[in-house]
């Protein structure tokens, strides 16, 4: 029988999910610059488990500081203060739901201004520049994924989510676009996933047996040379001989130039099809993320056994109290901005900043003030920045 939206979700490590709508990771950037959850992004993540979803789980959040994506990212290691991290589970777990950190590094993508980025392989383009991650460094990975994994279990987070997509760090392994490497670590798809899968073993080793992991994977990277949806779907049945509980399908890169799927003016769930092909490669559940914007999408999807979990991001940016009113039957179809000539990055920021909105208690946006909102958010990650370098200007030196 089809499972529904509201049915829970039970994950092979013996947690349960209220119900099937999952709060995606985005990168909010509101850590307060020094790695640290702020006032405002714990005020948002329990708008997010007051509104009734199963499961928040909070974007690239770091290891280290040196290859951030943004210098809004949380750092959670060792130097980092637990008790602020408690007080952002605490806020985000209320009314029974699960919260989740993602376990992110940017590398070749990381933010230049606080970093030094290094990927799989060294690039050299117009608009990318990275050095290469030496044998050592590599090995190091799994490790450093490890601790700060268990240090979320300390914290009181429900779990966490390896970033393996979007063009960040896991996602550069596994891609022929930015991985050349011709050792254990690069070539065919069996070496590129092997970083992956070492990540994974080195978490579930320290967090133990009931604790979520989670993966977010591309089904592609949609762009000429890059993951292949063949790959991808190597990697889905590699992950199905883990200890993984839930596989998020995503797609879609950050390599300069590339346009965002997120941004596309399509009609439906991006990655639907790969999905369902992925259905045939493992029994793991299955959450999708991208382009849903109706309730009808999603009850589909679910009705399909294309997917178990359904994952949104803008819909609950624009109405953070969605799960509970679809569960009434309420603002099925929630309006999405339109905006006119909107510049590289500016619907991305625009969202960005609705979010501070929602954390502040403040009037959101309408999409007349995209211009607003890009110098916002300019303005903030310039702020941040400064804090960044000056907290961390010791691991800066040294990157």
């Amino acid at each position: 029988m089809s499972e529904t939206l509201f049915d829970p979700l039970y994950l092979p490590c013996g947690v349960t999910l209220k119900n099937r709508l999952i709060k995606s990771a985005m990168s909010d950037s509101l850590g307060d610059g020094t790695g640290h959850p702020s006032q405002e992004q714990i005020n948002l993540y329990q708008s997010w488990a007051l509104g009734g979803a199963a499961l928040s789980i909070v974007g690239e959040v770091q290891c280290t500081s040196g290859f951030a994506e943004k210098p809004g990212n949380l750092v959670l290691n060792d130097a980092s203060d637990l008790d602020r991290f408690r007080q952002l589970a605490q806020g985000g777990q209320r009314n029974g739901c699960l919260m989740m950190l993602q376990l992110g590094h940017a590398g070749a993508l990381s933010y230049a201004p606080t970093s030094d980025p290094k990927g799989p392989s060294a690039l050299d383009l117009p608009e990318l520049t990275c050095k290469e991650l030496t044998l050592d460094e590599i090995h190091a990975l799994p490790q450093e994924f490890a601790r700060t994994a268990a240090l979320a279990k300390e914290a009181g987070f429900g779990g966490v989510q390896v970033h393996a997509a979007h063009g960040f760090l896991l996602s550069q392994f596994l891609s022929p676009l930015f991985n050349h490497r011709e050792d254990d670590f690069g070539g065919a798809v069996e070496n590129r996933m092997r970083l992956l899968l070492q990540v994974i073993d080195a978490v579930r080793t320290a967090v133990g047996p009931r604790f979520v992991i989670a993966v977010k994977l591309n089904s592609s990277d949609q762009l000429e040379g890059g993951l292949s949806e063949e790959d991808a779907l190597e990697v889905v049945k590699a992950l199905d001989q883990t200890t993984v509980d839930l596989i998020d399908v995503s797609g879609g890169t950050y390599f300069p130039g590339a346009k965002s799927a997120s941004d596309s003016a399509g009609g439906g769930p991006y990655f639907l099809s790969f999905a369902k092909r992925a259905r045939m490669m493992t029994r793991k559940p299955l959450m999708l993320t991208g382009g849903f914007k109706t309730l009808q999408q999603a009850k589909h999807a679910l009705a399909d056994d294309a997917v178990d979990a359904i994952g949104l991001a803008r819909a609950l940016v624009l109405e953070p109290r969605l799960p509970d009113l679809w569960r009434n039957d309420v603002c099925p179809e929630p309006q999405f901005p339109r905006f006119s000539q909107a510049p590289e990055g500016g619907i991305t920021a625009w969202y960005t900043m609705q979010l501070t909105r929602i954390g502040e208690g403040s009037a959101p946006f309408d999409a007349t003030d995209l211009g607003d909102a890009i110098k916002a958010y300019e303005e903030r990650d310039a702020l941040r920045t400064k804090i960044w370098l000056e907290h961390f200007k010791t691991v800066f030196k040294s990157v």
